[in-house]
């Protein structure tokens, strides 16, 4: 529905997509980095909708789940995640997706706009035990792009597929550069 305005803002501010989500695979995870800006998630909703993936859900730190502004999340897609608890998350999100004939999650791997030095791993075992590939997704401030990899199918070999997506990952430049995955 907001597409036509998103594609408008897009092409204003001078941003474009290199890449598209592949068409014939309906369960996977986009990982978006590198995240550090609260512009990420404004940039994130108007590519959802520009690349037709509108459906798609995130995870969110549970604090942006209570009012006043909770429920815009919730109808944005968003799926509350109280990181201060370890609850088997990696079971339950795997289980999001056995539950659904189609479910695209976005899930920022570093969980945090701060400088880290290294990538949260819940993502790549959600991915794993939901059988799913990982989409890696970039948002490119310097050249203006959101850049949508080719999927990556966890092989199990954990520091293989981590070096695979942290080299792409490493020609992306953030809003705040000095914040980027290391």
């Amino acid at each position: 529905m907001l597409r036509p305005l998103y594609l408008l803002v897009f092409k204003a501010l001078g941003w474009k997509i290199q890449g598209a989500f592949p068409p014939d695979i309906k369960k996977y995870i986009v990982a978006v980095g590198p995240h550090t800006s609260n512009w990420d998630f404004m940039v994130g909703l108007a590519g959802r909708s520009i690349l037709r993936i509108q459906k798609a859900k995130f995870l969110g730190k549970s604090t942006l789940f209570k009012p006043p502004f909770g429920w815009v999340f919730r109808m944005l897609g968003g799926y509350p995640v109280d990181r201060s608890q370890r609850h088997d998350m990696v079971a339950q999100v795997a289980s999001l997706f056995a539950s659904h004939d189609e479910f695209v999650l976005a899930i920022a791997p570093e969980g945090t706009r701060k400088k880290v030095e290294k990538l949260r791993t819940g993502f790549y075992y959600i991915a794993k035990k939901a059988n799913i590939p990982i989409v890696p997704v970039g948002f490119d401030y310097g050249k203006k792009e959101i850049v949508v990899s080719p999927p990556l199918y966890p092989t199990g070999d954990f520091d293989h597929d981590m070096a695979l997506l942290l080299g792409f990952y490493r020609n992306i430049v953030g809003k705040n550069p000095e914040l980027g995955i290391s």
